[in-house]
């Protein structure tokens, strides 16, 4: 069915709610690859290549994130790989779909509505209308799911 896909994490407890839904949903396809990506999207990141800057400290801090979640996923026998990106999150992850031949892209939600959303934006809803390959979104509540694993940190 699905052999690579994309998860964006934004180093939250809304990124172990997506992952463990793709466990599982890896494992049912044939141990599909798992690509994760976060995008770094402050200033710094969002001028990183035309300005010709350095990664700030918070990139840094989300790299180390990002890399610390793909090992652990390799640990636990998954074919996984990270990408920290920088720019507008919808953007970036809907051409990093497309870029690296994935399949679906999966995420979690906040379920923000009405003028939350409109304040705060809604990058699934941004890229559920940019993007061509699948979006698959997971209601995440952290909080009502105790079991679910920590962030690594």
């Amino acid at each position: 069915m699905y052999q690579r896909i994309l998860v964006p994490v934004e180093n939250s407890p809304y990124d172990q709610v997506i992952l463990e839904h793709i466990r599982k949903l890896a494992r049912t396809c044939n141990d599909a690859s798992i690509l994760l990506i976060h995008v770094a999207d402050g200033w710094a990141a969002r001028n990183i290549n035309q300005l010709d800057l350095r990664e700030s400290e918070e990139m840094k801090g989300d790299r180390e994130y990002i890399e610390a979640v793909a090992e652990s996923l390799v640990k636990e026998g998954f074919q996984a790989e990270a990408i920290l990106a920088g720019g507008d999150p919808a953007k970036e992850i809907a051409a990093c779909g497309e870029r690296e031949h994935c399949d679906l892209i999966a995420m979690a939600t906040h379920g923000h509505r009405g003028l939350a959303d409109i304040f705060r934006g809604s990058v699934a809803s941004e890229l559920r209308h940019i993007s061509m390959l699948p979006v698959l979104m997971v209601r995440g509540n952290p909080e009502s799911n105790p079991g679910a694993p920590r962030p690594v940190t």
